[in-house]
Parts: structure tokens; C-alpha cells; sequence
């Protein structure tokens, strides 16, 4: 993995830092580390409105190994440097999971090995999880161990050797003839996968904790889709064990070990689910259209690596990228196994091709299905199927027996690679033919090494081939159509960055950005996009949120990159209807910024009341910058934004309560500075009174008449965090109870386990390796 690393960077520096990676994830964890760094746990950050609830997006906030990246960042200045780093930490992590996933299916070492190293360097998970979407990479990273965990513990002692068919573990050798790799030792001619102790002697696989752990740290990554993913791919397990094993009692034992886990994870998602009916993604409407749904006709391009998918997304039909290739050898591969002896195998290897098929399935569409949209998002998963498979079969079952035959074979299977990646893209015909070609020759090349040196030399090179072509299809995707360009230094970004104390929003359109305007020097040391602003730690409105608030958001027309349309201005100073105020009152903002680009205009116009233009030498070819001529206002009362027949004094604030003394003798209202999220509740002298909002986005409440030098204690919480307290110490004990279940089965199988097969005297040295 550091090798195709090493060959992607050769490529492009920064493939590692682009889109949302640099716009969203990287200072969202300076943000956050800083946050946990002071002590606090940043659930809601009020100042920075859509994008300060934490709960909603992509933040992990209950994953501990993404709180340990979030507590290193603020202490890297080279931000590209570090994600690159953790990226390929993870993506380590998910080889090794699809190795294992492999092996538990009895697939050979060498073989697994190609399949683990082939997803990371497959196209979609390659330009969009590693180079851009963060939690899919690391979500995926975790649900490949799950799925091989769950084998482990639903196959227990007895491996995968169960009724109803088993594995062969022959395998090809020098100049094709076949070395035995293990006994028949099932009902049906299957293969033990139980790992091997000293004189032969087996020690029992793995159980329900790991389970647990991987898919905890799948769901809790944040993000929607592995947690589906990894529903699905229990799914499969349950099935294709049921089919081979016809128990039921491993399926009912996993069924509670993942129920343990979800309900342990429940608090990562109960926020966005009690929250969405404000959001931008709705709650449960399933639509379909072609954005981002590919056709199954595009998985015969699976091993050409010029292959350009042909199917909607942001840049047109024919795709600058190839999602769809998955590796070189996974097509070829097919013409050499043997599949008479294969289908023996079939009822082991079920979960796996059932899997395979719902992913396909997906792929298609439709288009979205509540917050789940864009359906080639599951490209790496029909990846992994594939790969899992394959690699498996053509390990076991592998043979260049016949070789006219199976050379035909594999030129029929490339002709068609070359077929369906000419009509996606019929102008780079050329450039295909000579990947076929080359495609060709690594077959012919990898058969010859195989009956020559052996299944591992042919392995070597199936994984040594993927360096340079990862190397190829990124360098032909330059320059990168999903770069920002933002800054990888943090140090530099600040330095150039004009000192804005206080609370700012920034009215601007990332899409006027020229690509000359992409630098520290150009529109970047005036302007933030994204998440950018607490990259340079800075507060600001403005951050980069898939989940907004949709009334906040249409208010302000502000859109998921915190981008405004050219009426924002306007709207940022008219009277609030109901309270009289303008926004930048009931924000309380003590800054506005407005893009040159944008607002062409400013600042030759006259400022707005109680406003005034101020210079900030430098940055006047992108901004004009209007501050209050009172000075700071955020700092002034809490956050307590508008008063209405109300004495409001703020007695204390933190990020998830505000205190404020009150009286009132007919009675009013009092609106605060925070977005209507669910979850607010507010006691007035202990008791709970009614919350509502205004304009359906501003947090405010009514003050009983007759009310006097009264506490009015107003705090949000994420919605439903008491049950999902309750559920995570439900499922933990749980888990508890399942692992003292299972040590408690060990033990009394222990004897029988641990004894010398020839004296039939317990092995103690073994005993105590097994405990």
C-alpha cells in the first residue's frame, strides 16, 4: 500500500488533499481538536449556524480513532501531509480487511493478498473515498473486518467446514501441476479454516467482540452509507451461512452480537434521524433519476485500465475518471479457473456472490432513497464483492490445464473489456487498444510466471502491475476536476489572512473563483469556502454542511459550501418581520464581508445604518468589508439577539446553554442568537416552559407575565441522547453477557481441544495459547 501511495503522489501531489477533503474534513478536525483540546466536547457550535451542529454531518464524534486524528490536527501545519498520512493508514487497514475476508472464505495467502491491495487502488474508491470522501474511506476501512470477523464467529470451531459442500485446497504449482494445501475434513469435502497450532492442532477463531467493535466503529464513522452497507453485508453473511451450515443458531448468535452493536451505536445517528424533517435531505422520500446511477453494462469495463464510464454525474456523460475499473486481473482471471471443480464451493462462497449481486443491484439506482442519493457510491462494494470471489476461486481453484483453450478464453473476455470501453468512449479507441494490449501481456506474463515460479510469483506481479497503472489513470485525470486548490499550509493561510476578531459571515459564490484566484496569494487570503474558516481559526457562518438547516438556508439562499446568492445582501440587512430586526442583529454579527466578484459595487455604495466600510489593505480586489460603527456586538448580552417587553441580562454561556436573568410584567418574548435546531428545551426557576422560533430559524421564547428576576435556562441537547445512552449501555452489556457466553462454551470444549492426538494427554503449552 505504501508503494501505490507512493506511485499515486508521483501522479499528483495533492490526490490525497482534494475536494472534500480539503474543503470539509481536514479543518473540520483542526476544529474539532482544538474544541476537545479546551476541554470541551463540540456536539453544537453555535456561531457557526448550518454547519455548527456537529451531530448532523460527518464529524465521527463518537469514534475514538477519529478523536484521536481530530486531537493530533491542530498540531499539523501541512494539512495535505497529514490527511494524505491517515489516509493511508486506513487504506492499510481496509487491505488487510479484505485479506481476511478472503482467507476466511479459504481463499490462498498470495491470492488474498492481491484482492486486499487491488481495493484501494480500484477507480472509484481510489478517486473519490481516498481522494476525497473521508468517511467512506474509513467506514469501509472498518466494515471489510466486520464482514471477515462475523465469518469467523459464525463458522466457529469448525472453520468453514459445514454441511453441504466444501473447498478444495489444491492449488496450481509450478508448470501447472497442483500442490495440496489441506485435508477434506468436512460432511462435504470442505476445508478447515481454523488457524493451525503447533502439532497440527487448531485454535478456535475469533469471537463476538470483534464483531462488535468493527461494526461499532463502522456506524459511529458518521456516515450513512457504510452503516447501510454493513446491514446488507450481514445480510449476505446470515444467508450464505444459512445455506451452507442449514443452522440456525450461528445466524440467531450473529443477529444479537450486531444487534448489540447497533444499539451501541444508535446515539451516532438518532441526532440527524429526529433532525432531518428541518434539513435540506428530508426524511424518507425515494426518487429516482440517472445522476450518479451506473449501468451493470459498465462492470464489463472492470479490468481495462483506460476505461471512462459512460453514465450522469457533474461533468457530463462520458466520465473523466475510471470509476468503474476495479483490476487488471479480476475479468482475465475467469478463464482460469476451473469451474467444474468451483461449483463445489458454491454454497461456501454464497454470502460473498450474494453480496456481490445486491451491490450491482444498487448501482443502478434508484437515485436516492432519503439521505442516501448518488448510487455509485457503492462501486468500491461491488468492488470488494468481486474481488473477494475471484481471488478466491481462481487461489482454490486455479489451472492453466488446456492453455489454447484458456488463452482464448481470456482474449474473448479482453476483446470485450475493449468493446464495452470503446463504445463509453469511442475518442480514446486508440489509447484502448493499446490498453488492451497491454492488458494482454500482463495475462500472458503472470500464466507464464505462474507454472514457472509458482501462484506467488504470479501474485507479485498482479499486485506489482497496479502501481503503474494507478500511476497511468491518475495522471491522465489531469488536472484533478475536483481540486479547490485551498491552501495545504495552515501556517501560510493565517499568515495572509486578514485578523477578523469576532463573529463574520461572508457573502460570496465559490463559483466565481477563477482558477488564478486558487492561491494563499489570491482570493484564498480574503475569502473562505467550505470549511476553510476554521482551518484558519477563524469564526465564521460560512462552513461546508451536506445536512443543512433548510429554512436558515433558504432565508439566506446560502448553499452547502456556505456560498450566497447576489439578494443575500439585501436580505442580511431588511427587517425581520416578526421582531423588526435585520439578521445581522438577530445573529449578532459584528462583521460582513462581500466578494468583490459578487458584489461589484461595494464599497462605493452608502453602508447601512449603524455599519461603516473599513479597509483592509491588500485584500480590496476580492472583499469590502463592512464592521458595526459600534464595535463588537457578539461579545455584548450572550446570546441573547432581540428583547421584546423583556428585561433579558445573560448571566453565562457555553456552546450548549445560555442563562439569562429575566422579568417581565405583561409578558414577552425573547429570541437568542441560535439556530432552531431539535433539541432545545428551556426551564424558567427550574420549571419547563414552551420554545418556539422565529422565522422558523431563531430559538426564542415567551416569558410568562407577572414574571420577575426569574433564571431562564435555556440548552440543547442532541435529540434522543437519552435513549441513545441508554441503548449504547444496553448494547455493551449485551456484548458483555455474549463474550462471557462464548469463553464459557470454550472452556468446556477446552479439553477436547488442547489434547495430544497421539496420547490423548492434555497439551498444556497449547492450553495456555488458546486461553
Amino acid at each position: 500500500m505504501v508503494a501505490g501511495y507512493v506511485a499515486v503522489l508521483l501522479a499528483n501531489i495533492r490526490h490525497f488533499f482534494t475536494d472534500d477533503t480539503e474543503s470539509q474534513y481536514t479543518s473540520l478536525w483542526v476544529g474539532l481538536g482544538r474544541a476537545l483540546r479546551e476541554g470541551t466536547f463540540p456536539v453544537m457550535v453555535p456561531e457557526q449556524w448550518m454547519s455548527g451542529n456537529n451531530t448532523m454531518d460527518d464529524a465521527g464524534l463518537f469514534n475514538p480513532p477519529q478523536l484521536l486524528i481530530d486531537l493530533i490536527a491542530p498540531s499539523v501545519d501541512n494539512v495535505a501531509l497529514y490527511a494524505t498520512v491517515v489516509k493511508l493508514i486506513f487504506s492499510i487497514i481496509a487491505a488487510l480487511g479484505v485479506y481476511r475476508i478472503c482467507l476466511v472464505y479459504g481463499g490462498r495467502p498470495s491470492w488474498s493478498a492481491a484482492a486486499g491491495i487491488a481495493l484501494p487502488m480500484s477507480g472509484f474508491f481510489l478517486f473519490f473515498d481516498e481522494a476525497s470522501w473521508m468517511t467512506a474511506l474509513t467506514g469501509t476501512a472498518w466494515m471489510v473486518h466486520a464482514w471477515a470477523a462475523s465469518v469467523r464467529y459464525l463458522r466457529g470451531p469448525g472453520g468453514s467446514d459445514g454441511p453441504g459442500g466444501g473447498s478444495s485446497r489444491n492449488h496450481v504449482g509450478p508448470r501447472g501441476r497442483r500442490i495440496e494445501y489441506g485435508g477434506s475434513d468436512g460432511a462435504g469435502g470442505g476445508s478447515s479454516r481454523n488457524h493451525v497450532g503447533r502439532r497440527g492442532r487448531r485454535i478456535e477463531p475469533g469471537g463476538p467482540i470483534p464483531v462488535f467493535v468493527y461494526l461499532y466503529l463502522t456506524i459511529s464513522t458518521q456516515y450513512i452509507f457504510p452503516a447501510v452497507e454493513a446491514i446488507l453485508m450481514l445480510l449476505a453473511v446470515a444467508v450464505g451461512e444459512l445455506v451452507y451450515q442449514r443452522k440456525w443458531q450461528p445466524v440467531v448468535r450473529l443477529t444479537v452480537v450486531a444487534g448489540c452493536a447497533g444499539l451501541a451505536g444508535l446515539l451516532t445517528f438518532l441526532p440527524s434521524m429526529l433532525s432531518a424533517k428541518v434539513t435540506w435531505r428530508g426524511t424518507s422520500q425515494i426518487n429516482n433519476d440517472q445522476f450518479l446511477t451506473v449501468p451493470w453494462s459498465e462492470s464489463l469495463n472492470a479490468s481495462l485500465p483506460s476505461s471512462l464510464p459512460a453514465f450522469s454525474s457533474w461533468w457530463g456523460y462520458v466520465q473523466p475518471l475510471p470509476v468503474t475499473y476495479v483490476a487488471w486481473f479480476l475479468i482475465p482471471a475467469l478463464a482460469f479457473i476451473d469451474w467444474r471443480r468451483a461449483r463445489e464451493s458454491w454454497r461456501e462462497l454464497s454470502a460473498v456472490a450474494i453480496f456481490a449481486i445486491m451491490m450491482l443491484m444498487w448501482t443502478a439506482g434508484p437515485g436516492s432513497i432519503g439521505p442516501l442519493r448518488w448510487p455509485a457510491r457503492v462501486l468500491p462494494m461491488l468492488a470488494i464483492g468481486l474481488l473477494v470471489l475471484v481471488c478466491v476461486l481462481v487461489g482454490r481453484y486455479g489451472t492453466v490445464a488446456d492453455p489454447k483453450r484458456r488463452g482464448t478464453a481470456a482474449g474473448v473476455l479482453i476483446l470485450l473489456l475493449w468493446v464495452r470501453s470503446f463504445s463509453a468512449d469511442p475518442h480514446d479507441a486508440v489509447l484502448h487498444v493499446i490498453a488492451a494490449l497491454a492488458l494482454a501481456g500482463l495475462v500472458a506474463g503472470a500464466v507464464w510466471l505462474g507454472r514457472t515460479r509458482g501462484t506467488a510469483a504470479a501474485c507479485v506481479l498482479a499486485i506489482v502491475a497496479m502501481f503503474p497503472i494507478a500511476y497511468f489513470q491518475v495522471s491522465a485525470a489531469q488536472p484533478t476536476p475536483m481540486a479547490w486548490n485551498l491552501p495545504a499550509r495552515r501556517s501560510e493561510a493565517k499568515a495572509a489572512f486578514p485578523d477578523f476578531a469576532g463573529t463574520t459571515i461572508q457573502l460570496g459564490d465559490r463559483g466565481l473563483l477563477q482558477p488564478q484566484d486558487k492561491s494563499v496569494e489570491g482570493a484564498y487570503g480574503s475569502l473562505v469556502f467550505g470549511n476553510y474558516a476554521r482551518g484558519v481559526e477563524l469564526d465564521y457562518v460560512n462552513g461546508y454542511t451536506p445536512s443543512g438547516h433548510f429554512y436558515f438556508g433558504e432565508m439566506l439562499c446560502m448553499r452547502w459550501d456556505g456560498s450566497v446568492c447576489p439578494d443575500a445582501y439585501r436580505r442580511m440587512f431588511a427587517p425581520e418581520p416578526t421582531t423588526g430586526r435585520p439578521l445581522v442583529d438577530l445573529m449578532k454579527l459584528d462583521r460582513v464581508v462581500l466578494q468583490r466578484a459578487l458584489f461589484p459595487e461595494a464599497p462605493n455604495q452608502p453602508a447601512p445604518e449603524g455599519w461603516k466600510w473599513v479597509d483592509y489593505p491588500g485584500h480590496e480586489r476580492y472583499i469590502a468589508v463592512l464592521e458595526r460603527v459600534a464595535g463588537p456586538t457578539s461579545t455584548t448580552n450572550g446570546r441573547v439577539a432581540d428583547a421584546d417587553h423583556v428585561t433579558a441580562t445573560s448571566i453565562s454561556e457555553t456552546d450548549t446553554t445560555s442563562r439569562v436573568r429575566v422579568s417581565s410584567a405583561e409578558g414577552g418574548r425573547v429570541v437568542f442568537s441560535r439556530l432552531g435546531w431539535p433539541g432545545y428545551r428551556v426551564t424558567l426557576n427550574g420549571k419547563s416552559i414552551p420554545i418556539t422560533t422565529v422565522a422558523k430559524s431563531f430559538v426564542a421564547v415567551q416569558v410568562p407575565a407577572g414574571t420577575q428576576n426569574a433564571e431562564l435556562v435555556l440548552t440543547w441537547r442532541p435529540p434522543g441522547w437519552k435513549i441513545g445512552i441508554a441503548t449504547a449501555v444496553a448494547g455493551v452489556l449485551g456484548i458483555g453477557i455474549l463474550q462471557w457466553l462464548y469463553v464459557r462454551s470454550r472452556r468446556r470444549a477446552e479439553p477436547e481441544q488442547t489434547a495430544d492426538p497421539v496420547t490423548g494427554e492434555p497439551d498444556r503449552e497449547l492450553a495456555d495459547v488458546v486461553s
